[in-house]
C-alpha cells in the first residue's frame, strides 16, 4: 500500500503509532441512541426479508412446524454467534484508534507485528473484502426499499404496479439529498428507528401471545432436528437464513462514529431483544397461518395498520441505506489516503462533523447501478439471490484476518486462537457455500463487481509502486543537487515547495523548474505528505523537517487515513523551516505524469493501460490537498512502467 508518485505525494506510514484517541465525547445514552439510527439500519431492516426468503425464495420450504422451529433457532443462534460473539464482543476490540473496517484491521495488524510472511496474503484480504463491499453498497438499497414497498400489495393488490416507480423515485431523491449534506436529515434517524425498533417488539409480543409455544425454537435441538430431516433443503436454506445477519459489518466498520461501548449498548438493550422477538412473532404467526409466509412481516399487522406498517419500514430502509452510502463515501476515503485508488474529489457538507463527506463520482455510480438493479431484478426476492454472496464473503474473510490478529498483534494461544477461528470458518463457510448456490439466480453480481473493484484496486495500488520505483531510479541525490545548484542559479524572492512522493531525490519538478526557468526560491521546501496507518494523527507530531542547507529544507506532513491532507493549513502551524508560511509569498510545484505502456516487467499492458487512464481521470493535486490555484505550478513529464 506504499504506492505514491508526485502528482499524488502521499505515502502509507506503518511504523506510525496512534495518537491520541479519537471518539466522540457524549454520554454513552446518547451515542447509542445515534448509534440505533446509523449503524442498526441495516440489520434491523432484516426482518422485512429473512423469513419471507428462507420460506417463499428460489428454494421453497414446507411451512411446518419443525421448519419454523428450525429457521427461527437457526436465526438466534446466528445472532448470538456472529453478530454477538464474533462481532460485537471480539471483533469490535480490534480498534485502530477508534476506527474500524477492513481497511483499518489491516493497517492496524500491518503496524502492531512489523509485517511479515503473511503482509501480501493480508493486503489481498483486505482488498478483497473492500471490493465485495461495494457490491453490498449497490445491492443493500435496492433490496432494502423494495422489500419495504412491497408491502403496499399486502394492503391492496393494485398498488402493486407503482412498487418499482415508487421505489426509483425514493432511490432518486436519497441519492440527490447527498450532495446537499444529511447531517440535519441524520437528527431525524434515531428517534424513527427507535420507533420501529419499538414496532419490531410490539408486532412480535401480539403474535407470540397467540402461539407462545413458538419459544421453543430457542433451543438448539430444534436446528439439529431441521438437518436431520431434510440436509439439503435444510443446507439450501441458509443462504436465505443469513440475510438475518446483514449489517454486521457495520457495527464494526462504523465504531469510530460512536465508540465501541454505545454500540455494545444499543445491541444488547433495545436491537438484539427487539430483533428476536419479531422473529419469534413471525414463527407464531406461520404456525397458526401458513399462507402467511408470502410476506410475514407485514402480514404480523392487521389491515388497519398495515399500510402505516409500510411507510415506517419504507423510512427505516430508507435510513438503512443512508448509512450504507454514507459508509461507501468513508471506505472510498480511506482507500484513497491509503494509496489504493486514485485521487476523488471529496466534498464536506458539515463544518462541524468530519465524518459528513459527499464523493460525487461514488455518489451517481451507486445510483446508476441501485438502479439498473431495480429494473433488472424487479423483485426483491430476485435480489435475495443476490445479497448473501458479499455479506458472506466479507464475514469469511473477516474471520481469517481476524485469527491473524489473535497470534500476531494480541499473542493468544494458538489453542484459543484457533479453535475461534476454526468454530467461524465453518459458521461462515456453511453460509458462504450455501449462497454460492445461488450464484446462477443473481449470485454472479456482487462477484463481478467485486473482481472489477479487486482489478481496479490492485492496478493502482501496483501502478503507483511500479511508477515510484522508475522515477526513483532517475532521481539525483539533493546533496549533490545542492552543491552544483545553489551556487550556479539566480536566486529569487519567496518560498517553493516542491512536492514529492519520497523523503529522497530530488523532486522532477525541482529539476524541470531549473531546468527550464534557471532560477531558485530563497527558500526551497521538498515537501512530502504521508498517510499514516493511524485514523487520525495529533497536530503536535505531524511535521518532520530537516535543514538542507543553502535555504533548501526537507519536510514531511502526516495525516491520518480519516484526516483531510490540507497542506496550507498545516503549513500555517509550521513554527520552522525558515520561517512563517505566507500563502502569497508561496508557490506549489507539482510534477504531473505521462505514462508510456511498455513491454519492462511490472504489470501486462492492458493493466498498465488502465492505470494510465486511471491516473488521468484522478483528481488534481491541487485540490486535493487544498492547495491555493493562484499559487500552482505543473510541469510534466514522461513515465514509462
Amino acid at each position: 500500500m506504499n504506492s505514491t508518485a508526485e502528482a499524488s505525494p502521499q505515502a502509507v506510514d506503518l511504523t506510525a503509532e496512534p495518537v491520541g484517541h479519537h471518539g466522540p465525547r457524549q454520554s454513552i445514552t446518547k451515542l447509542a441512541f445515534g448509534a440505533i439510527g446509523v449503524v442498526y439500519g441495516d440489520i434491523g431492516t432484516s426482518p422485512l426479508y429473512a423469513m419471507k426468503e428462507t420460506f417463499v425464495g428460489h428454494h421453497r420450504l414446507p411451512v411446518d412446524q419443525i421448519n419454523i422451529f428450525g429457521v427461527v433457532s437457526l436465526v438466534f443462534w446466528s445472532l448470538m454467534l456472529i453478530v454477538t460473539l464474533k462481532y460485537v464482543f471480539v471483533i469490535m476490540r480490534a480498534d485502530n484508534n477508534g476506527e474500524g473496517g477492513s481497511l483499518a484491521l489491516l493497517a492496524l495488524i500491518q503496524r502492531k507485528s512489523g509485517g511479515g510472511r503473511w503482509t501480501a496474503s493480508l493486503i489481498v484480504l483486505g482488498v478483497l473484502a473492500t471490493a465485495l463491499f461495494f457490491g453490498d453498497c449497490m445491492i443493500t438499497p435496492a433490496m432494502s426499499v423494495l422489500s419495504a414497498v412491497e408491502g403496499l400489495a399486502t394492503v391492496d393488490q393494485r398498488f402493486d404496479a407503482f412498487v418499482i416507480p415508487i421505489a426509483v423515485v425514493i432511490m432518486i431523491g436519497l441519492f440527490w439529498l447527498q450532495s446537499v449534506g444529511t447531517a440535519s436529515v441524520g437528527r431525524l434517524f434515531g428517534p424513527i428507528m427507535v420507533v420501529y425498533f419499538a414496532t419490531l417488539t410490539g408486532l412480535g409480543i401480539l403474535n407470540i401471545l397467540e402461539r407462545p409455544e413458538v419459544f421453543q425454537a430457542l433451543n438448539p435441538i430444534w436446528a439439529i432436528r431441521f438437518f436431520q430431516q431434510d440436509g439439503v433443503l435444510a443446507f439450501l436454506a441458509l443462504g436465505s437464513v443469513v440475510l438475518a445477519v446483514t449489517g454486521a459489518e457495520a457495527l464494526y466498520a462504523d465504531m469510530g462514529h460512536f465508540g465501541r461501548r454505545p454500540i455494545q449498548v444499543a445491541w444488547f438493550y433495545l436491537v438484539f431483544p427487539a430483533l428476536m422477538i419479531n422473529y419469534l412473532g413471525q414463527g407464531a404467526l406461520l404456525l397458526n397461518n401458513p399462507s402467511a409466509a408470502e410476506n410475514p412481516f407485514f402480514f404480523m399487522a392487521s389491515e388497519d395498520f398495515r399500510l402505516p406498517l409500510v411507510i415506517l419500514a419504507t423510512l427505516a430502509t430508507v435510513i438503512a441505506s443512508q448509512a450504507v452510502i454514507t459508509g461507501a463515501f468513508s471506505v472510498v476515503q480511506q482507500a484513497v489516503q491509503l494509496g489504493l485508488m486514485p485521487r476523488l474529489r471529496i466534498e464536506h457538507t458539515s463544518a462541524d462533523a468530519a465524518g459528513q463527506i459527499y464523493i460525487p463520482s461514488v455518489n451517481w455510480a451507486l445510483l446508476v447501478m441501485v438502479l439498473l438493479l431495480i429494473f433488472g431484478f424487479q423483485e426483491s426476492s430476485n435480489l435475495a439471490a443476490a445479497y448473501g454472496i458479499a455479506v458472506t464473503g466479507t464475514m469469511f474473510i473477516s474471520t481469517c484476518m481476524i485469527g491473524v490478529l489473535f497470534r500476531r498483534v494480541w499473542n493468544w494461544p494458538a489453542v484459543a486462537a484457533g479453535a475461534f477461528v476454526f468454530l467461524f470458518l465453518c459458521i461462515d463457510g456453511a453460509y458462504f457455500a450455501s449462497n454460492l448456490t445461488k450464484v446462477p439466480d443473481g449470485g454472479w453480481f456482487p462477484l463481478l463487481v467485486g473482481i472489477i473493484v479487486f482489478v481496479l484496486l490492485t492496478t493502482w495500488a501496483k501502478g503507483r509502486k511500479l511508477m515510484i520505483e522508475r522515477m526513483r531510479e532517475a532521481a539525483m541525490p539533493i546533496k549533490v543537487f545542492i552543491q552544483s545548484a545553489a551556487n550556479s542559479a539566480t536566486r529569487v524572492p519567496g518560498t517553493a515547495v516542491f512536492m514529492t512522493s519520497t523523503p529522497e531525490g530530488v523532486p522532477h519538478a525541482l529539476l524541470h523548474n531549473l531546468k527550464h526557468n534557471k532560477v531558485l526560491h530563497d527558500r526551497v521546501v521538498l515537501l512530502t505528505v504521508k498517510i499514516a496507518d493511524t485514523p487520525y494523527v495529533d497536530p503536535v507530531v505531524r511535521t518532520k523537517n530537516e535543514d538542507l542547507g543553502q535555504g533548501f529544507h526537507r519536510m514531511i506532513l502526516k495525516f491520518g487515513f480519516m484526516q483531510d491532507p490540507d497542506v496550507p493549513g498545516a503549513l500555517k502551524e509550521v513554527g520552522c523551516c525558515g520561517g512563517d508560511f505566507r500563502m502569497m509569498d508561496t508557490s506549489f510545484f507539482l510534477a504531473r505524469q505521462t505514462l508510456l505502456p511498455s513491454s519492462r516487467p511490472g504489470m501486462m499492458i492492458w493493466r498498465e493501460k488502465l492505470f494510465a487512464w486511471m491516473l488521468q481521470n484522478s483528481e488534481s493535486a491541487m485540490e486535493f490537498f487544498r492547495l491555493p490555484t493562484n499559487r500552482v505550478v505543473e510541469l510534466g513529464s514522461q513515465v514509462e512502467i
